[in-house]
């Protein structure tokens, strides 16, 4: 539980640099940390009129986010992890990416070195949202719309040789090699930033956007592990599993 007399009367950039977390959360309340890092929260929900113990009680409710491991999703059916990779992927779009933008966008320092940085990143960053929401539109439209036909097919909702067809034209193999080709998206922002290494004395607003990086990246590894390990397999093996009894069921005709 935290103090919320503390937390009001405490500096925005105290509280950010004691929990990163607490600049994600000021965002999806609409407010960027780096612009008010000398007010006090208090101010700033004054500011904003936002209930200052709303915001506390988010920080508490993201404190305690737990994402499951790639143990508990094996045993989850494939719908399951569909679902959960759907959520991931909102959430990417809806709260990460945004965030991260407005940070490289926003975010303002004297240093010449960090200025040049940001400057690459934007021009950068933008360019990698556009190709990784590419990709998600790709995926979801592609391999989450076959796994769902393949559902449809085994609930018997096409007709028999309609069926073959489906099945036989564009397999999850053929998916799964082009998932697997697809380049480090973030190569690029890691080589730039020098693996995101920043020195002590580093501005706190580059220490979260550093941070906040190495974080999205690394959860984007986890993602992509999710999707190669559990659902790709489970996807092949469900389109064995329908294709057999497809052909099963043209013999027995």
């Amino acid at each position: 539980m935290f103090d919320s007399k503390d937390i009001e009367k405490s500096p925005i950039k105290e509280l950010v640099s004691e929990n990163y977390v607490f600049a994600a959360v000021l965002h999806y309340f609409g407010i960027s940390f780096f612009q008010y890092e000398h007010n006090s929260l208090f101010e700033v929900c004054k500011k904003y009129k936002i209930n200052s113990q709303q915001l506390i009680d988010e920080l508490e409710s993201w404190a305690k986010i737990k994402e499951p491991t790639s143990e508990e999703l094996y045993f989850h059916p494939i719908e399951v992890l569909v679902s959960y990779l759907k959520r991931k992927h909102y959430f990417f779009v809806r709260q990460e990416l945004p965030f991260l933008s407005n940070m490289i966008s926003g975010i303002k320092v004297q240093d010449d070195a960090y200025s040049g940085i940001l400057a690459d990143l934007r021009i950068m960053f933008p360019l990698f949202v556009d190709d990784f929401i590419h990709h998600i539109h790709e995926e979801e439209s592609r391999l989450f719309n076959r796994i769902k036909l393949l559902h449809q097919i085994e609930a018997d909702e096409y007709r028999l040789n309609d069926a073959l067809y489906i099945l036989e034209k564009s397999p999850v193999t053929l998916l799964s090699e082009a998932h697997d080709a697809h380049d480090d998206e973030m190569e690029g922002i890691r080589k730039l930033t020098k693996d995101y290494f920043l020195p002590i004395d580093a501005p706190i607003s580059m220490k979260v956007l550093y941070n906040e990086l190495q974080v999205f990246e690394k959860e984007l590894s986890i993602h992509a592990q999710i999707e190669d390990r559990l659902l790709f397999p489970k996807a092949i093996e469900l389109e064995k599993e329908v294709l057999r009894k497809v052909k099963k069921q043209i013999r027995n005709n």
